[in-house]
């Protein structure tokens, strides 16, 4: 066998990139044959798979960079991600952090509020979760809640859900006046693409537990939702805070649309690094590694 060379080295760790940006792209994985024929007939400009990890992989390495002068400056910075079910949040937020180290960018995605957390002031659940200096914190769904899913399922009384109305321009402009950097996004989907693709969850058991009781009421309660995000956009688009709206029925087309907006709402540049080099290895002529037992190790069985 020939001795690798460092080009050898480095096409075959790229290639295991690539394999794993592949293995999140699966999409349709046994998705029935009308409901597959029905979304390529309704999704014909699909963007080439090779432009999409090509730039998909240019935005990530600015995500690096953003994350290290985020890290050396010791800034904070919140990412709020809403919008309708099956709209693409996650697979933005997938993307945006699959190359970050998960010390400096973290995901945070609550779950419904215990009894507890139901009787304590809103923001407050919230609010242990925001960065430190040096953090980034992406909320999948967020305070908004309120004005969404809480408004139109009847977990929020109409009082409570105008009290949030009045509280949060305050609550986000003392988050800012903090020194966070607050990013809004909404993604946006229309009737018909969020009625495909819950189909695809219905059809593909790789997907199947995405589709939650709340996803279903959202198709019956369309129009209400749409009601409850209209007056949210009305009442929280604060100067200090704007929302921004991506278009979500092309899922590759908003992730890149998205990611390279963030780009531009953070005023990052280059930081020092020290030079990094590999220590020798320290050989110790008295030690003996142990033979360990066999049934420590993992079956290898591919």
């Amino acid at each position: 066998m020939q001795d690798q060379t460092p080009n050898d080295w480095l096409e075959a760790e790229l290639q295991d990139t690539l394999d794993e940006d592949v293995e999140i792209e699966m999409e349709d994985a046994v998705l029935s044959q009308e409901i597959a024929r029905i979304y390529r007939d309704t999704h014909s400009d699909q963007m080439p798979r090779a432009d999409y990890f090509r730039e998909l992989l240019r935005l990530q390495s600015e995500l690096i960079k953003l994350q290290d002068w985020v890290a050396h400056n010791k800034e904070k910075v919140v990412v709020i991600f809403e919008g309708r079910d099956s709209a693409g949040k996650g697979g933005a937020i997938k993307r945006i952090t699959q190359r970050l180290n998960p010390r400096v960018a973290r995901v945070v995605a609550l779950p419904a509020p215990s009894d507890r957390e139901k009787t304590q002031w809103y923001f407050q659940r919230y609010v242990p979760h925001l960065p430190a200096g040096g953090e980034i914190v992406l909320f999948d769904r967020s305070w908004y809640n309120r004005a969404g899913v809480e408004r139109v399922m009847g977990f929020a009384t109409e009082e409570e859900v105008q009290q949030f109305f009045d509280d949060v321009p305050e609550f986000e402009r003392m988050l800012v006046r903090s020194g966070i950097r607050l990013v809004k996004y909404w993604f946006s989907i229309t009737d018909e693409e969020q009625q495909m693709r819950f189909l695809m969850r219905i059809h593909d058991p790789l997907k199947q537990w995405k589709l939650s009781p709340m996803d279903l009421q959202s198709r019956i309660r369309w129009e209400d939702y749409t009601k409850a995000k209209e007056e949210m956009f009305e009442r929280t688009n604060i100067a200090e805070a704007p929302w921004y709206i991506v278009p979500g029925n092309d899922k590759k087309r908003a992730r890149l649309n998205c990611m390279a907006h963030l780009l531009t709402q953070i005023p990052y540049g280059p930081v020092p690094h020290e030079e990094i080099t590999l220590p020798d290895r320290v050989f110790n002529p008295d030690y003996e590694r142990e033979v360990l037992p066999p049934e420590l190790y993992v079956p290898q069985r591919y």
